[in-house]
């Protein structure tokens, strides 16, 4: 199997290439889907096993060079990660996440960062270049309740902290309003962000029992008026804008093709932008 390989589904609104270069994940997100998949959907204690016990996995640096020799990039944004956290406790131990970077950069890719890791990834603020991306997951403001859905991850301010430090890098920066646990709260992110993150990708919440008590209709409406209002980059994500009247996406929304030609170029050194 590949080290990188292409998103397919949803995941593929969020990246063209990924890497997964650890097995599980300590931040033990209530709502995290990658249990309810093979291998952990079969096992009784996956979902306990996922988090309890994230690992390396076996040779990932060395496979994926390997790859990358076979096929040079030509500034690609690589997503770390989908299925695991790049910034998870344990990179402090085998910084495999800069690892994969240097990587990926040597043989002309650019990389973007999704991660509840917060300020733990300022330790590798210093191989990102203009072409990267770096992009936090972001569902409520709250301590309280970050610690009850997202019992190991960085809270909330400190994940903001880390995106004003790489937008005043001149990184570009995202956010990942997806999980929406609460839609008031997801708005009042943006108002609280929008001056240091280019980008807003905004979704839903699937698969949970609160998701049926929300209007995801009026959610969408509320989000792009807010971005419209605000002059501010947007994504919608299809099973929400599906929801959305005809022409009922403005002007700052960006599409998917817009946001991948951006590192798609024959370098990957480029200048900061829009994600």
């Amino acid at each position: 199997m590949s080290v990188m390989y292409e998103p397919r589904g949803r995941a593929r609104e969020y990246a063209p290439l990924a890497v997964n270069h650890y097995r599980g994940c300590s931040h033990g997100c209530k709502y995290c889907y990658v249990p309810t998949i093979p291998p952990y959907k079969f096992n009784p204690n996956g979902r306990r096993e996922f988090h309890a016990s994230p690992s390396p996995r076996p040779m990932v640096v060395e496979k994926l060079e390997r790859e990358c020799r076979r096929m040079h990039g030509h500034g690609e944004r690589v997503l770390l990660s989908f299925t695991t956290d790049p910034y998870q406790p344990i990179d402090t131990e085998y910084r495999l996440t800069r690892a994969v970077i240097e990587t990926l950069h040597r043989y002309g890719y650019a990389v973007q960062i999704l991660t509840k890791g917060g300020t733990r990834s300022l330790c590798d603020l210093d191989c990102f270049m203009a072409a990267d991306a770096y992009a936090a997951t972001m569902t409520t403001l709250s301590d309280v309740e970050s610690k009850k859905w997202e019992p190991l991850a960085a809270l909330p301010a400190d994940r903001i902290e880390a995106l004003g430090q790489f937008h005043a890098a001149g990184i570009p920066t995202w956010v990942s309003l997806e999980p929406v646990l609460d839609p008031g709260v997801a708005l009042q992110i943006i108002r609280e962000t929008h001056t240091f993150v280019d980008l807003f990708k905004i979704g839903k919440l699937n698969h949970h029992q609160l998701a049926e008590e929300v209007d995801w209709r009026a959610f969408a409406l509320d989000s792009v008026g807010l971005c419209e209002s605000l002059e501010q980059p947007y994504y919608i994500k299809r099973d929400l804008a599906a929801l959305l009247p005809r022409g009922g996406l403005g002007k700052f929304h960006v599409a998917v093709a817009d946001i991948e030609r951006v590192a798609n170029v024959a370098t990957p050194c480029l200048q900061p932008s829009l994600i």
